[in-house]
């Protein structure tokens, strides 16, 4: 991942800003074209095979991390053995797959920025008022519109094409691109998401996918092996491995006091 992604991803950034805040009704209006007038139900919103197909693709995402993940808690467990999968491949994938599609999307925006999801504005028989994606006072509650999640998501696919061999490579981000792309129109289709939610998405997943593969493998200041992250989490998980080990020799030892006194003779 070069500056020139960055700089793409700057660029997509300062144009969506730019249009939408010229265009402040885009929203609605790339909303509107899913949904049916007539019934004022989304179009695609109970269409079981794209349902599965939203679903299939958040099970494919997850199936790319899963070894990362099997590989940390195997770690978790024995610390003393060595990491199944190469230590910055595990650091780079969970960092960035909790932060994009987790913390930022979930714990910070959606949570707290109010804004509601193209089903539940007025303007499309819901009950409350559409917010623009700037303006985070919208009455949804909690899990809102901005930004989208699961867009977030499938836009993490970055990470693996940032580890694909560098003739790939641009044929990799083309395809987390689009493959993104496709998730997010699905949210809109459903009416779950507005344009700008699957755009900010998949601006702030490929920031944050630069950002931790700069700090993993480029910058010579934060850059680490693989052997220091195997060591630094042998190091983090030992004493609770060691805590462990010493439970389970305590409760060996009463087991084995209870057994001996229970088969002692009776005295008579």
């Amino acid at each position: 991942m070069n500056r020139a992604g960055l700089l793409i991803a700057l660029a997509v950034a300062a144009a969506a800003v730019a249009v939408f805040g010229l265009f402040p009704g885009l929203d609605l209006a790339v909303a509107g074209l899913f949904r049916d007038p007539a019934t004022g139900l989304f179009l695609w919103g109970a269409n079981e095979p794209l349902g599965f197909i939203r679903d299939a693709a958040m099970w494919l995402t997850w199936a790319i991390a899963a070894p990362s993940i099997v590989a940390f808690v195997v770690k978790l467990v024995w610390p003393d053995k060595p990491l199944l999968v190469r230590g910055r491949t595990v650091a780079f994938f969970l960092i960035t797959i909790v932060l994009s599609a987790g913390i930022l999307s979930n714990a910070v925006f959606k949570s707290y920025w109010g804004r509601p999801r193209p089903y539940y504005v007025t303007e499309y028989g819901g009950p409350w008022q559409f917010r623009n994606w700037w303006d985070p006072r919208g009455t949804c509650p909690t899990n809102c519109s901005f930004f989208s999640g699961e867009a977030a998501t499938a836009f993490w696919t970055y990470a693996p094409a940032a580890l694909t061999p560098p003739p790939w490579r641009p044929l990799a981000y083309a395809g987390a691109t689009v493959f993104g792309a496709l998730i997010g129109l699905l949210r809109m289709a459903f009416g779950g998401h507005f344009l700008s939610d699957i755009l900010a998405a998949g601006v702030a997943t490929f920031i944050t996918v630069w950002l931790l593969h700069a700090l993993i493998y480029r910058w010579p200041a934060t850059r680490v092996s693989d052997e220091e992250i195997d060591a630094r989490l042998a190091r983090l998980f030992m004493p609770l491995y060691r805590w462990r080990k010493r439970l389970f020799a305590n409760r060996s030892q009463r087991r084995g006091l209870s057994h001996r006194t229970a088969e002692a003779p009776a005295d008579e």
